[in-house]
């Protein structure tokens, strides 16, 4: 099992700058990638980023050039920054790790997101 806790959500203002933190516990060693999702109302849950143990990095179209992920290995921690937000930007963002063997999706709780126009 690997648990994931996210913080660093909040209330910004379009143009603003937000950093997310996810820490993972639990069964590391079990893990391929990590990364960040976002569901806003109405809408499907959607790729935000990913990076894999290798150190590769993916990111959704929509959020290219303005978000960047990073890992610190030491810590188990994913980070993602986040600049030049958008009012577009809000939703419920996702830590996730996906197992190596199986694919299997681990999620966390999620933090919100709010960028005000």
């Amino acid at each position: 099992q690997v648990q994931l806790v996210e913080s660093g959500g909040g209330l910004v203002q379009a143009g603003g700058s937000l950093r997310l933190s996810c820490a993972a516990s639990g069964s590391i060693f079990s893990i391929k990638a990590r990364g960040w999702y976002r569901q806003a109302p109405g809408k499907q849950r959607e790729l935000v980023a990913t990076i894999t143990s290798g150190g590769s990095t993916n990111y959704g179209d929509s959020v290219k050039g303005r978000f960047t992920i990073s890992r610190d290995n030491a810590k188990n921690t994913v980070y993602l920054q986040m600049n030049s937000l958008k009012p577009e930007d809000t939703a419920v963002y996702y830590c996730n790790a996906r197992r190596l063997y199986d694919s299997f999706d681990y999620w966390g709780q999620g933090t919100q997101v709010t960028v005000s126009s």
